[in-house]
């Protein structure tokens, strides 16, 4: 029954896990919903940025993945090519503009340009309270999480404006509507993604760029272990998540709706956020 519902309205709802029902294995779109198209996927190479990066490559797009160590861009790419993916990588620190400029260039040099731009390298290099926080601190999770997405695209643009289909993904986060003390700064800078997400939208709209943002809720990856190996903290994933469907999503969960939102099927949605948490408590 659920997997019926997962292709109502060609492939809204399709999912990239292996076990679940896939548009571009159904017969409607054999050569994938984003073939020939090029992605660039930031904090690709583990947890939600990689199953967003294996899901835009299943669907045929040639997708670029990023992280600031080449060991791990390297295991990323091999086990992506190794399941016959179009993938290349290359080392990003986007919050430093040396890193950002080798970005571009290497995806000009390999592509020539791209269509899609998913920003999902987040920091958060302080569990506390917002006023226990330093300015150094202030800066480098505002500089990491806000700033660096605005600017990297800024330096992408005009490799994007030229192309047919054309999108951006922010990655916000369930604490910009439902903060956790412990994560202070972080929520903020979450939070400034949602006001990001519409207000590139309102400038890139004459451009015919969609830019849309995904709100993960508690996910199961190393980056949230602050949240969900901590006992004291677990306990209140069901009230911060009013979780419904399971206590934990998976990143696989996250990547479906990713690859929907650069498709065709898309192409009248900008300006929106789209959580993923088993239930939102927003309206």
């Amino acid at each position: 029954m659920l997997q019926a519902v997962s292709v109502v309205h060609r492939g809204l709802f399709h999912s990239c896990a292996g076990l679940s029902v896939r548009m571009s294995s159904t017969g409607i779109n054999p050569k994938g919903l984003l073939a020939n198209r090029v992605a660039v996927v930031t904090g690709s190479t583990e947890g939600i940025g990689f199953a967003i990066a294996r899901c835009l490559a299943q669907d045929k797009a040639h997708v670029v993945v990023s992280s600031r160590k080449q060991q791990n861009v390297d295991l990323a790419v091999a086990t992506l090519q190794g399941e016959g993916l179009s993938v290349t990588g290359t080392v990003c620190h986007v919050g430093k503009a040396e890193d950002r400029e080798w970005l571009v260039a290497k995806v000009l040099e390999h592509h020539g340009g791209l269509d899609f731009l998913v920003c999902n390298a987040a920091v958060n290099i302080l569990v506390g309270g917002t006023l226990k926080a330093s300015e150094e601190v202030w800066d480098k999770i505002l500089n990491m999480n806000v700033k660096s997405p605005a600017l990297l695209l800024s330096q992408l643009l005009p490799h994007i404006e030229n192309r047919g289909m054309r999108a951006v993904i922010l990655v916000s986060s369930i604490a910009a509507y439902v903060p956790q003390a412990k994560l202070g700064v972080y929520n903020i800078s979450k939070t400034a993604m949602l006001g990001l997400t519409r207000m590139l939208s309102l400038e890139l709209a004459p451009k015919d760029i969609r830019v849309n943002c995904l709100v993960p809720g508690v996910i199961e990856t190393r980056f949230s272990q602050v949240l969900h190996k901590d006992e004291a903290a677990e306990s209140e994933i069901p009230d911060m998540c009013s979780v419904l469907l399971h206590m934990l999503g998976q990143p696989e969960d996250c990547a479906g709706i990713v690859s929907f939102l650069c498709s065709p099927d898309a192409s009248y949605i900008t300006g929106e956020s789209f959580v993923v948490t088993g239930f939102s408590p927003r309206l």
